[in-house]
């Protein structure tokens, strides 16, 4: 009985300083946790943000800072998706895909949340009274100075605005209209971060993307050689 009770007390000091150091990097990152009930769940205790569970206090406790930070972009990133299309009960992301934007933005970064219904929901992350804020990203397409605070300049291409073109992407087929073309330049061949695993993202030169609205919830951008007409 004694060392069942060492070992109890033993925990929830682990689980104590655990605990604390998750919610001062927290803090650091501009995030507020719920209460952590370390003292009746031990290691076991939910680390929560604003009731949505992250992670248990054993899980991020093993984790870097930047590791800590993703669990959290990755739950609340979701969180915003579904709430902007009231979700039905159970939907669930299947892709987190940053969207590289020129800088500076008045948010620190772009996603497109792509979710089981294949709907893709643009959320920004900024920092708001000393906070992260995950909240839908209004994109006007028919507005080229948004366009082109995004994206850059224009510049054109092989195809031309306002055409039709299928394109391929993560071997499915999708038809829309080009509604902005990029310059070329280093950008990253796989931009995507899925809770089930992705690969490393690598940097190659382009001619030329082009943003294709295809009309469900964020244009994508693609490379030439992934269009056809």
């Amino acid at each position: 009985m004694t060392d069942l009770r060492q070992n109890s007390v033993e925990e929830q000091q682990e689980a104590y300083r655990k605990a604390k150091q998750i919610i001062a990097i927290c803090e650091q990152l501009h995030i507020t946790l719920d209460p952590i009930d370390w003292h009746h769940y031990g290691m076991r205790a939910p680390v929560k943000v604003n009731s949505m569970e992250i992670a248990s206090l054993l899980d991020l406790g093993q984790r870097a800072h930047d590791d800590i930070l993703r669990r959290v972009q990755l739950k609340l990133f979701e969180r915003a998706a579904l709430e902007t299309i009231h979700a039905r009960s159970g939907l669930k992301a299947v892709m987190w895909s940053p969207v590289e934007v020129v800088q500076p933005q008045a948010f620190l970064s772009l996603w497109i949340i792509t979710l089981e219904t294949d709907e893709r929901i643009p959320i920004s992350e900024c920092i708001r009274n000393g906070q992260r804020v995950y909240e839908h990203y209004q994109l006007d397409r028919d507005d080229g100075h948004q366009l082109a605070t995004l994206f850059g300049p224009a510049t054109e291409g092989e195809y031309h605005l306002g055409e039709r073109v299928t394109l391929k992407e993560r071997e499915r087929h999708y038809t829309g209209e080009i509604i902005y073309i990029i310059p070329g330049g280093k950008v990253l061949t796989s931009r995507t971060y899925a809770s089930r695993g992705s690969g490393a993202a690598s940097r190659n030169d382009v001619a030329v993307r082009y943003i294709v609205d295809c009309n469900d919830g964020f244009p994508h951008i693609v490379y030439q050689s992934q269009v056809n007409r």
